[in-house]
């Protein structure tokens, strides 16, 4: 009989042992970094519960019910201290909870009771009742939580106003914005991303359907390619036929009705490059002499030459050239570029090396010039080349004048022989134009490197991270405003300003809104740079590293998507201990908020140069004076490593391949090198918090964000496909259309949507073959449907999948 009893209590005891042993190293494992914590100055709560837990899985095996009274403490004290610090907020609230709920009900299993009785039967009963509660109360707080988002502003657009606006706009000598093409970029000159089509309305959206889909044939993995090669496309569309360009730097003309491709060319592109990116964001268009005023005819040949084009296509290469192709045929154009078809944007540059200047953005286009900006390599080496602006003679491509922030007052074209200033400040993203006022709104970014600024030059302090218009006849500056001073966050302007008419009053505005990196929108007068939305400066952290300083204030408008500063509370993760992690991980980085300098010690940057908004943009709406907006928000860890000459590999190590550029953040010539990462936990899951993306509305005269909700699921960024709508990130902007309804591609999930311009509420969505992350088109066919196309290729730095994909959707055929 004792033997029979031996083997009876074997496995219960066997279950007892295991059990306590698993809450024990829990304990141990939040009570030792809890006392890390603790000493770094955090929360004593994790010390405190890894205490608990391990008195808990002492208690456990001497059986009774000590050791789930124990742990039904900690779970209820810990559902009391996670209310405290994060209230009724269901994924912040799920990190702190998850593994003691998961414990808990396993101690509330038939087995447990019977081995614990089997040891001590008193207790047992009350205990699990306790205990249940506990997991009841826990349940229903993350119920509640369910139905709650903290982040979520509800609220309405004002209303088209249609006639009169359009009148105003007229009568302020603005074109009129896109209806059955799509000319430009950003729909036309002024990059509102909006179209006056109205087939397509919130009542009707559901019933989209693909029309055609393209294949180009053109994905990333060929050799050579940088890990940031991306289809970032907008398609034009002129007549009829539609105009897009691949990230190995094809053209390809399709029907715009059918999808069928018409002609592609594809240039010699001059390797080998060592590229930091490789896309093509989109053509630029000039409509020819039938749309200019006889002046700027003046100079054009009465009767074409061989090769010579009227309407032209403009191709900025990987290789630092623009190419003119003739939009009929697709091939070059030879009176440009003197006989070639083609500008070689090397000329007079200093510091000559293939990859280290090119062009991702299209160029801007007016009735006489071609404007060109390009990108130059971001923490390589204080020797780069120039980040100069130029103008070119739109058909023979003459250089007209030239802009370099380093020599600012000398526009006249440069003397052969001569070169622009080295390492000056640059203009990757895409500009915009009016050409009533005879101004090109020009989004810079910095010298580099972009994290220590002990060596800028007067031009750099001045015109870097800043907005600059420039007089389109001279190329002079007409007034410049900067949204950061002395940037040593790589916070450059990213996004296309947008150009609209505001009724301000009783009066109407010409108004440029720029979106930035650090989530301002700052909404300026064009003619003069002023604020229309009130700016102020405000305070910002000091002690930047040695050798350098940071500016003593910062520029914001009352107009802002600036992301509440991060707290230890803000601290997230799968599961407690994670999250834990990153709370350790934020007390040892310097934090002061935003425009923290970066630190040898590391500082946290929030937000992170991913950016609030960047090259996508925003869209606006001229009609209804509202933005519709995709902020998002992380944070990245900046620090600095002190460099003990010119040439030591820091940051890459001593494996690369001798033909290929140094890592991105070696800043050869400077006194530092810099790791730059994202703020993430152990899991590779965001330290901070979700939602991580939104969309939002914005009304731009009383600068109020009307609406705002996250956007967005983790159903292709998780391990499992799970469509949590968690809110994530977003590259490529949107469109908006006079219909009511906005179209974005551009999360890290494989869909594109269409939102109620007036609530932002989201109507229709419908699955991508890859990544989105391009910004929709919209036009009419010549069937007289309205048709939205999408570029899917997906994006290298981001991880989402690669494709080659041109979809156009539309409503039924009647």
């Amino acid at each position: 009989m004792p033997d029979a009893a031996v083997r009876v209590r074997a496995p219960s005891s066997t279950l007892l042992t295991v059990t306590a042993a698993v809450i024990g190293l829990a304990g141990l494992c939040l009570g030792a970094a809890g006392a890390w914590l603790a000493v770094l100055g955090g929360s004593w709560y994790y010390l405190a519960a890894g205490l608990g837990l391990m008195l808990a899985a002492v208690l456990l095996p001497r059986g009774g019910g000590a050791g789930l009274w124990a742990y039904a403490l900690v779970v209820a004290f810990t559902l009391a201290w996670a209310l405290w610090e994060v209230g009724f907020d269901w994924w912040p609230l799920a990190a702190r909870g998850d593994v003691f709920f998961v414990i808990g009900l396993f101690l509330l299993t038939p087995w447990v009771a019977r081995a614990l009785s089997r040891r001590h039967p008193r207790g047992v009963a009350p205990a699990r009742a306790f205990l249940g509660v506990v997991l009841l109360a826990f349940l229903l707080a993350a119920v509640v939580s369910w139905t709650r988002d903290p982040t979520r502003v509800e609220g309405n657009a004002p209303a088209s106003a249609a006639p009169a606006a359009a009148a105003e706009a007229s009568a302020a000598g603005s074109p009129a914005p896109p209806k059955d093409d799509w000319t430009a970029y950003g729909g036309n000159g002024m990059g509102q991303r909006y179209s006056a089509l109205d087939q397509i309305t919130p009542a009707n959206v559901g019933q989209l359907e693909e029309a055609w889909h393209f294949r180009t044939g053109d994905v990333r993995g060929r050799r050579g390619d940088p890990e940031e090669t991306t289809f970032e496309v907008t398609p034009l569309k002129i007549g009829d036929t539609l105009f897009l360009c691949t990230p190995h730097q094809s053209v390809v003309a399709l029907n715009a009705t059918t999808g069928t491709q018409l002609w592609r060319y594809t240039p010699q592109i001059r390797q080998p490059l060592a590229l930091q990116h490789l896309t093509c964001r989109g053509l630029s268009y000039d409509p020819g002499s039938a749309v200019r005023p006889a002046a700027a005819s003046a100079s054009r040949p009465s009767v074409p030459a061989p090769g010579d084009c009227d309407a032209k296509l403009f191709m900025p290469t990987a290789d630092g050239r623009v190419i003119a192709l003739d939009p009929g045929s697709g091939k070059p154009c030879m009176r440009f570029g003197g006989g070639s078809g083609q500008i070689d944007l090397w000329q007079n540059m200093p510091n000559v090396r293939p990859g280290s200047y090119y062009s991702t953005s299209p160029v801007v286009v007016t009735r006489s010039l071609i404007i060109v900006g390009g990108t130059v390599l971001d923490n390589v080496s204080t020797q780069e080349t120039s980040g100069v602006i130029r103008a070119f003679d739109i058909d023979t491509g003459a250089l007209v004048w030239n802009w370099d922030a380093g020599n600012p007052g000398d526009t006249a074209p440069i003397a052969p022989g001569r070169t622009y200033t080295a390492n000056s400040p640059n203009s990757w993203s895409i500009s915009s134009v009016d050409e009533a006022l005879g101004m090109v709104y020009v989004p810079t970014g910095n010298q580099p490197p972009d994290q220590w600024g002990g060596k800028r030059s007067e031009g750099a302090e001045r015109y870097s991270s800043s907005v600059v218009a420039l007089d389109l006849a001279t190329g002079r500056v007409r007034w410049s405003f900067q949204t950061v001073h002395h940037d040593l966050w790589d916070y450059d302007v990213p996004s296309q300003p947008s150009l609209v008419d505001l009724r301000v009053g009783n009066e109407t505005v010409p108004a440029l809104v720029q979106p930035t990196k650090q989530g301002e929108l700052f909404v300026l007068d064009r003619r003069d740079g002023k604020p229309v939305v009130k700016v102020h400066e405000r305070p910002a952290p000091q002690d930047a590293a040695a050798g350098d300083h940071a500016s003593l204030t910062q520029p914001v408008s009352e107009l802002s998507f600036d992301p509440p500063a991060l707290r230890p509370a803000d601290m997230w993760g799968g599961t407690i201990f994670d999250q834990l992690a990153c709370r350790i991980a934020f007390h040892r980085l310097r934090y002061e908020g935003r425009y923290t300098p970066p630190s040898t010690r590391g500082s946290l940057i929030y937000p992170g140069n991913f950016g609030v908004f960047n090259w996508g943009s925003i869209a606006v709406d001229p009609q209804r004076q509202v933005a519709f907006t995709t902020p998002a928000s992380l944070a990245f860890v900046s620090r600095l490593v002190p460099r003990k000459d010119d040439t030591s590999l820091y940051v890459q190590g001593k494996d690369r391949p001798g033909d290929s550029l140094p890592a991105l953040n070696e800043n050869f010539g400077a006194p530092f090198a810099v790791q730059l990462s994202a703020f993430t936990s152990v899991f590779g899951l965001p330290c901070q918090a979700p939602p991580w993306g939104y969309v939002a509305g914005a009304d731009l005269r009383t600068g109020r964000v009307l609406w705002k909700h996250k956007n967005g699921t983790v159903r292709d960024s998780s391990p499992l496909p799970l469509p949590f709508a968690m809110g994530v990130p977003n590259l490529g902007g949107p469109v908006m259309t006079a219909g009511g309804v906005a179209f974005l591609s551009g999360t890290l999930d494989y869909f594109v949507r269409a939102y109620d311009v007036a609530d932002g509420k989201e109507l229709w969505r419908s699955r991508l073959p890859a990544g989105g992350q391009a910004t929709p088109m919209t036009y009419r066919g010549s069937d007289g449907r309205q048709y939205v196309v999408v570029a899917a290729g997906g994006h290298g730095s981001l991880g989402t999948r690669t494709g080659d994909h041109v979809i156009a959707y539309a409503l039924p055929r009647r």
